[in-house]
Formats: C-alpha cells, sequence, structure tokens
C-alpha cells in the first residue's frame, strides 16, 4: 500500500511518515524541500511546489493507494496572504483531491482541516458535532471550502474522503511558524530551558490541544477507517484535552521542575478571542470513529515532553 503524504517535511508529516513506515506502508513524501528525512527502501521523496499544476500531476506517475494532504498555508500566513492561501489550501487542495480520483477509483483522501473553520466567538456553553460552521479568518474560509469539496467529491464516489479538524497541536519547534496558536508550543520550550516566557493569552484562557503524538495516530487510523462511520459531510471535529493556560503551565513545569513565576502574562485581547475561548467540546462523531484524545493533560504533558526530547 503506498500513501501519497504532502506537506511530509513539516512538523507532523515527519511524525506521520515515520509511523506510516514502521507500521509496512510505502510512503510517497512531497514538500517544497527536505532537510535530513528517513532513510528507507519504502519512501520516495518528490520535493516540490503544490502551486505548480505540473507537479501536483508528478505526484500520481506512481500507484497511490491513499493520500494524507497536510500541506497548507498556515493561518498567520494566510492572514497576510490571503491570494496564496487560496492558490493552495482551495485551488491547489480541490486539484489533488480530483487527481487523487482519477488516480484510483474511490482513493482514501485524508484532509487536515482545523477548528479555525468553526470561527469566533464559540458558543460559550460548549461546541458539539451540531455546531455551524461560521469562519472569520481567510484560513478557516478556506479550509471550509476544501471540506466542501471533499464531502462533494465523496458523494460523487470521485474520492473516499475523511476530514479532521485538528485542534492545537503542541510542541511545534520552538519560534516563529506562521501559526497564531504558536505561543502554545513555545511555553514547552520555555519551561523545558529554564527560559522567561511573555504569555500573549491570560491564565484563563481556555484551549484545545493535542499531543503531536496523538494527532499522528489520528491521521494513520483514517487509513483503516471505514468510511461507513463518518457523518455525511465526512469531516469530524477531533476530541482533544479541554484546559485552560494556566492549567498547562502548572502541569508542565510540575513535569519538569519549572517555576511558574518565568511566565507572565500580556493578554493579546484578538488572539485570546481566536485561540483562547474554547469552551468545552463534546466530539461523539469522532469517537465513534475511533478517534482519541490524549487521555489526560498530565498524559499529554508526558507525550510532549517525550516528542521535543526525541527530537532535539
Amino acid at each position: 500500500m503506498n500513501t501519497l503524504v504532502t506537506g511530509a517535511a513539516g512538523f507532523v508529516g515527519k511524525k506521520v511518515v515515520q509511523n506510516l513506515l514502521e507500521r509496512g506502508n510505502g510512503v510517497v513524501a512531497t514538500d517544497q524541500k527536505f532537510t535530513e528525512p528517513p532513510t528507507s527502501s519504502a519512501l520516495t521523496l518528490l520535493p516540490g511546489d503544490l502551486a505548480d499544476d505540473a507537479f501536483r500531476q508528478t505526484l500520481f506517475d506512481q500507484d497511490i493507494d491513499n493520500v494524507i494532504h497536510l500541506a497548507a498555508v498556515p493561518g498567520g500566513t494566510a492572514e497576510a496572504n490571503p491570494a496564496l492561501s487560496l492558490r493552495i489550501n482551495v485551488e491547489a487542495t480541490i486539484d489533488l483531491m480530483m487527481r487523487a480520483g482519477q488516480n484510483k477509483n474511490q482513493c482514501r483522501f485524508v484532509y487536515a482541516s482545523s477548528i479555525a473553520v468553526l470561527g469566533d466567538p464559540l458558543p460559550k456553553d460548549g461546541v458539539d458535532d451540531e455546531t455551524p460552521l461560521k469562519p472569520t479568518l481567510y484560513y478557516g474560509m478556506h479550509k471550509q471550502m476544501a471540506e466542501i469539496a471533499l464531502a462533494t467529491l465523496s458523494r460523487r464516489n470521485i474520492i473516499d474522503g475523511v476530514g479532521l479538524r485538528l485542534p492545537g497541536i503542541v510542541a511545534r519547534p520552538a519560534g516563529a511558524t506562521g501559526l497564531k496558536s504558536a505561543f502554545m508550543s513555545n511555553l514547552f520550550h520555555a519551561l523545558l530551558a529554564g527560559d522567561d516566557f511573555i504569555c500573549p493569552v491570560s491564565a484563563q484562557a481556555g484551549v484545545w490541544i493535542m499531543s503531536l503524538s496523538q494527532v499522528a495516530t489520528n491521521l494513520v487510523h483514517t487509513l483503516d477507517l471505514n468510511s461507513q462511520e463518518m457523518p455525511a459531510n465526512r469531516s469530524v471535529t477531533l476530541p482533544a484535552i479541554h484546559c485552560q493556560m494556566g492549567d498547562v503551565i502548572d502541569a508542565v513545569a510540575r513535569k519538569v521542575q519549572a517555576d511558574t513565576k518565568t511566565v507572565t502574562f500580556d493578554q493579546d485581547v484578538e488572539l485570546e478571542k481566536a485561540f483562547g475561548a474554547c469552551p468545552p467540546l463534546t466530539a461523539d462523531n469522532a469517537k465513534r470513529a475511533g478517534f482519541a484524545d490524549d487521555g489526560t493533560l498530565d498524559q499529554l504533558v508526558d507525550r510532549v515532553i517525550a516528542d521535543i526530547q526525541h527530537h532535539d
């Protein structure tokens, strides 16, 4: 079985490729460039730009059984350059869906969407599978457009689509990533290093988070999933740990024996409105389909620290 992974050199992509190789899949990995990729006879690297129509076609010059589409213009960059986001997050994404369907009848196409499709403000009493999508960011709008295409092409039996709305993923590499939610990852790195950290949201900010390991596990699970277990729109909001930033700070500090006084707060009201106002989350559709969260906040922290240390 050959799985095409786009965005394969990225934070999530590297872990997904590793998991696929460990379970014996053939992997065709594409990204703009690769730095120290794994070495495996089951791995084919195809560097290139998904904005290039001719390059997208070369991805299907070999047999592809499944696609895990992770590549995207991230949220902060999408807001700064909506035309680029439209070109990659919508046009190139839908074109990949169409080509995948032409390459293999009802190819399983896994699409990494985002909780940004829900928009803000979120209902204070909670989010569930019936919560309407009301994106306010260009990024969320474009992700919803691709979700609509995923569902439509699945109804037309062109692809067999599975869409996962990813929560905040921790801990991404330290530093700027183009993601507005990167502060959640930077917190882990600062506490591990004993550095001072200025948190741009309040200690009471509510967040949905998931470890890199759990995200990768959920993405690979899609390849074994009976798509009849998915809702009609073919997309689910993944279950996630719901907690306050103060809880995250305390849990990480306990684990690494850091002083929470190194963390101070300088609230960015707009950032907190978009990424720090997450209410309780009920994700029954995702759980019925076999997707899971990290269990507890302490288990999530253990996994995140292990991921960081392994990467280092």
